[in-house]
């Protein structure tokens, strides 16, 4: 088995069994020119997109990348999903993943654009970290 074992999950599973049944459905309402076969096969791809995702934000996906050996079988759930997946788009679009840096707002004087924020700290407030 790959190290990397992409897709060999139960969300991978579950989506792409859904997705089959839709595309099946689809394309009879194709073959028989029948709107609610389309309409329907449609439905049944969208609802295995939201159920892929679903599974895969309850830890039931897997973050790509190499994992150490006892994550290679597909039952075996992710528990670190609440943090969020790096570069993984369905994270993010749940709020989770990569998260942009803290903005500090400074109640008083405006800041200048080249001039640190806090007069004591300037390494600290030119990197961005006020001393965290």
């Amino acid at each position: 088995m790959s190290q990397y074992d992409e897709g060999h999950t139960v969300a991978g599973w579950t989506g792409t069994g859904i997705a089959t049944v839709g595309s099946a459905v689809l394309g009879a309402g194709t073959c028989m020119v029948s709107a609610a076969l389309i309409v329907g096969g449609l439905g049944i791809l969208a609802a295995s997109v939201l159920v892929t995702w679903a599974l895969h934000l309850s830890g039931w996906g897997k973050p790509s990348g190499p994992r150490p050996r006892g994550q290679w079988p597909m039952g075996v759930r992710d528990l670190t999903v609440r943090d969020g997946h790096a570069d993984c788009w369905g994270c993010r679009l749940a709020g989770r993943g990569r998260r942009s840096a803290d903005v500090v707002a400074v109640v008083g004087e405006p800041a200048v654009v080249g001039e640190p924020a806090v007069a004591g700290e300037p390494a600290a407030a030119e990197a961005g970290s006020l001393g965290r």
